[in-house]
């Protein structure tokens, strides 16, 4: 029996299907497994390589392959699309072979597998995010509600908090209504402790981490982001350059091509949200730093920042001053070393 040198995995909600080939290739067979079960079934394995969409699961399933002695490579979904035999039948016998395929490559790209510790550090970031997408549909529901009333009340969740024990006194109000607003003020209270407690940990995770302590030095990179780009990015070493990382990012536009004609498009906002959005806001924060300070006192960031706002106008700049960030987080992590923001003038050639 030809031996086993490759694993495609396709993890599925309740089920794992794996589609194991040889070393020339060819499928040897394609089986459907327990979560259990393939845990029990991959141990027994000579030393070979596993692949799997980098999805949920997927990092607990790399770790405990490696344990065994496998090779684990995790691979964007996006790259295995193309490799899928049927377009019009998507199943997880036909993602298992695509997922085999695609490791095959010889110029695949992977995805590296995070650490216990990181993904613990990300599971803080994700619960914060989803309280905060909470709290804000609260906000809006309620604030919409209270509309129908001819009650309007600002966007803030403190405004919010502060106005909703005076709306039980109030006679625009049917009393029928007063309970729910209780429960209201309930919920938002609850999601505000729950938001803060995610900060806390955040911040005490970003002082902890030295390369979190860098990226602080940036204008616009505060200790959320730092530490969400130290837990997920790491050490920087998946990325070339800072371009990759922008691009990895969704920070740069689209191409359309043709013809050796080269046409740009809006950014592709691929990657992960969360750090964009994160990027973004710090970005906001840069550029209003650099409009308030005194043109005489800005650094030689702040005036292009500046510069740019005046050439582009403000969402643009916004773009560009992220894929800024972005590549300077990255030679941060990659590089190891201290933000200088006067690192320019080693590259400036000096008058004689």
């Amino acid at each position: 029996m030809n031996q086993i040198t490759t694993v495609g995995v396709d993890l599925a909600k309740s089920v794992i299907v794996a589609c194991a080939v040889d070393a020339e290739g060819r499928m040897l067979f394609v089986r459907q497994f327990s979560f259990h079960g393939f845990g029990q079934w991959a141990a027994t394995l000579s030393p070979c390589t596993f692949a799997m969409e980098a999805c949920g699961s997927a990092h607990y399933w790399a770790r405990r392959l490696k344990a065994h002695g496998h090779t684990a490579r995790l691979i964007a979904g996006e790259f295995v699309k193309p490799f899928r035999k049927s377009r019009s039948a998507k199943n997880d016998r036909n993602d298992a072979q695509a997922i085999v395929t695609a490791v095959r490559q010889p110029d695949m790209r992977f995805v590296s597998v995070k650490s216990v510790d990181s993904q613990a550090m990300l599971a803080w970031h994700r619960m914060r995010k989803g309280w905060s997408d909470e709290r804000s549909a609260l906000i809006s529901r309620t604030r919409g509600l209270l509309a129908e009333f001819g009650v309007w009340l600002s966007r803030s969740p403190a405004a919010l908090m502060r106005a909703l024990p005076h709306l039980m006194e109030d006679e625009r109000i049917p009393t029928r209504m007063r309970s729910l607003l209780i429960a209201a003020q309930e919920e938002l209270q609850r999601l505000e402790r729950r938001i803060e407690s995610c900060e806390l940990e955040i911040r005490a995770h970003s002082k902890q981490s030295e390369d979190a302590q860098r990226i602080e030095a940036i204008s616009g990179a505060g200790p959320i982001t730092a530490s969400a780009m130290v837990s997920t990015v790491g050490c920087g070493g998946d990325f070339k350059n800072g371009r990759h990382l922008a691009a990895w990012l969704g920070l740069v536009p689209k191409q359309f091509s043709s013809g050796g004609k080269a046409v740009l498009g809006p950014i592709t906002k691929r990657g992960d949200t969360y750090l964009r959005g994160l990027l973004s806001h710090g970005a906001r924060a840069a550029l209003l730093a650099a409009l308030r300070r005194a043109p005489e006192k800005r650094t030689r960031l702040q005036q292009w920042m500046v510069e740019l706002r005046m050439r582009l106008g403000y969402h643009k700049s916004l773009v560009a001053i992220a894929n800024k960030h972005a590549r300077m987080i990255w030679a941060i992590l990659a590089k190891g070393e201290n933000y200088d923001p006067e690192a320019w003038r080693k590259h400036t050639p000096q008058p004689a």
